[in-house]
């Protein structure tokens, strides 16, 4: 799959996500790179940023936007078919957008978004 083609599944996994779910999130940027952090190779995705329930009122002051990064090279290795990689693209950015919303690994596990 050609990097085009994985930002289009990333952005076709986004517009599946309720609109009312996408309208409470809060100051996110999303990004697609080739290749995670050298310290963890497997990582298909990853959410940096304030959680909003950790947020408190002055939190905007200056804050720069979370981000939201989905991990090419992970996925495609990891994946044997396009299907495969399309649910695995729609799997990571709900699980990272779970963790905007505070939601940690062990409870996303339990719901089978892990």
């Amino acid at each position: 799959m050609s990097a085009q083609e994985f930002e289009e599944a990333v952005g076709d996994a986004l517009d599946d996500v309720p609109a009312e779910l996408l309208a409470l999130m809060d100051n996110v940027a999303f990004f697609v790179e080739d290749e995670p952090p050298a310290e963890d190779p497997h990582l298909l995705g990853i959410y940096e940023g304030i959680p909003l329930t950790e947020r408190d009122p002055i939190w905007h002051a200056g804050s720069l936007p979370d981000r939201i990064t989905i991990f090419r090279g992970p996925t495609l290795r990891m994946c044997h078919t396009r299907d495969e990689v399309l649910d695995e693209v729609a799997v990571t950015v709900v699980h990272e957008i779970a963790h905007h919303f505070g939601i940690n690994d062990a409870r996303l596990h339990a719901l089978g978004w892990g």
